[in-house]
């Protein structure tokens, strides 16, 4: 199991400054079953060593012998404890700044009353100037009610704020939009419409995230025709984008036409269906698409894919993708020689990327390697650069054509942190609003302040 889907703990430890006494620490965390990632040495001394051991283990249980074991071994004294995770969490991850210091009475004057109401008088007369003197402009909604949270499901929108703060976090830190958590305490289809159609004169775009299928396509589509701001639920489009493009290289690296193999998808809830539908359209084939829920099966078969199993796609399918949240559904002797396996359900996958390999598999990877962020981003800047009304078909094929381009060689995907393709999905998207005629601000590429 990948490091990042384990529990991580950080234990700061006291040697004894004598030979070994490291080796055979690092050797009792090994014959936990455990991992070490990085270890840091703090202080030194004639006498001992003070380090941090980032520790790995399968869970809460487990870390707790992994650190009992860690207690017994010869010439180790563990000083400190630490959840990383818990502690960068503490208070939130975001926070509202103003832009300006206000540092006078003349600039209180300036950004507040009197002088405020000339900036208000002018949007009053002309709406379109809230564009230009508001932080309307930069302002997206992340709106979710927590019915489908990574792969933790229904755990409810205030369980889910962590989420939602780090997609604001990527937002502002990669493409400089200010993302804004809503938070919605129902599941009713219609409140939930009503509640951000209302909001939505305070937003440039709507993101909605980690809502449930099969309500999330009647929100998506009855928001999109209600509001004149883009509406994209991410799970679905974000996802497909990302999963395309990854597709798409792992074929051309292996030589591989993508018209000409057979695709299966598992699990045709929200990211599965909006993957499924992408391949099609880029194919021109059916996708085999297999799901408990019949009518995801019947969703499935309307939009022209073809209505399958678990065991007809392993046996049948050279791509496999599987969205399903279900730990560990792929067994490993499914797995067929020189198949490709995107198992891209979070925080656990439906296979080990490393299993799949060793059993078999050409390429197999996880959703910690095919992540949305790579597409979300970007997509937005763009769509709200251009003031586009909605983002099309034409503009999610566009981020998958950059990402497809900018991919380094011998890698699935461009590193998440580069700005650089971050930026110039942003520009494709933008320019494919522009030719398709929904632009309706002339576009000025984001630049970092």
């Amino acid at each position: 199991m990948a490091w990042e889907s384990r529990l991580m703990r950080t234990v700061r430890v006291r040697n004894v400054h004598e030979t070994g006494t490291l080796a055979r620490l690092l050797a009792a965390i090994s014959n936990m079953g455990a991992s070490v990632g990085s270890i840091e040495m703090l202080t030194e001394t004639a006498q001992s060593v003070v380090r941090d051991i980032t520790v790995y283990a399968e869970d809460a249980e487990h870390m707790d012998h992994v650190i009992e074991t860690m207690r017994t071994n010869a010439g180790t004294h563990i000083l400190e404890v630490r959840d990383e995770v818990l502690q960068l969490h503490r208070k939130g991850k975001i926070a509202i700044r103003s832009r300006f210091p206000i540092d006078s009475v003349a600039t209180l004057r300036r950004v507040y009353t009197p002088g405020v109401a000339e900036v208000c008088l002018r949007i009053a007369d002309d709406p379109e100037l809230a564009q230009l003197y508001t932080s309307i402009s930069h302002m997206v909604a992340i709106v979710t009610d927590g019915t489908a949270v990574l792969g933790l499901g229904d755990i409810g929108p205030l369980a889910g704020m962590p989420v939602m703060e780090g997609k604001a976090m990527l937002m502002e830190t990669l493409v400089g939009l200010s993302g804004v958590p809503i938070l919605l305490n129902t599941k009713d289809t219609e409140q939930i419409i009503q509640a951000v159609a209302t909001i939505a004169p305070t937003f440039s775009a709507i993101q909605l995230e980690d809502i449930s299928a099969p309500r999330c396509f009647e929100i998506e589509q009855r928001l999109q025709a209600m509001l004149d701001i883009p509406v994209l639920h991410d799970d679905q489009h974000g996802t497909a984008v990302v999963s395309t493009a990854a597709l798409r290289v792992i074929a051309r690296r292996a030589g591989v036409d993508i018209g000409k193999v057979v695709i299966g998808q598992i699990g045709l809830g929200a990211a599965g269906n909006a993957i499924a539908k992408m391949l099609m359209g880029l194919t021109g084939n059916p996708v085999l698409g297999a799901d408990l829920n019949e009518e995801a099966l019947g969703r499935f078969e309307r939009d022209g894919g073809k209505r399958s199993s678990l065991k007809e796609i392993m046996s049948e399918c050279e791509i496999v993708v599987a969205t399903t949240g279900v730990p560990g559904l792929i067994k490993p002797e499914m797995v067929r020689k020189g198949q490709v396996i995107l198992a891209l359900s979070n925080p656990e996958a439906e296979i080990d990327p490393d299993l799949a390999l060793e059993h078999g598999a050409a390429f197999a990877a996880d959703g910690k390697s095919v992540n949305n962020v790579m597409g979300f981003p970007g997509i937005f800047r763009g769509a709200v650069d251009a003031r586009a009304p909605r983002i099309t078909h034409e503009m999610l094929i566009a981020a998958v054509n950059v990402l497809v381009r900018m991919t380094p060689s011998g890698e699935l995907m461009p590193h998440p942190l580069d700005k650089k393709v971050h930026l110039e999905v942003a520009r494709a998207v933008a320019e494919t609003a522009i030719r398709q005629g929904i632009a309706r601000a002339e576009y000025i590429p984001y630049v970092e302040e």
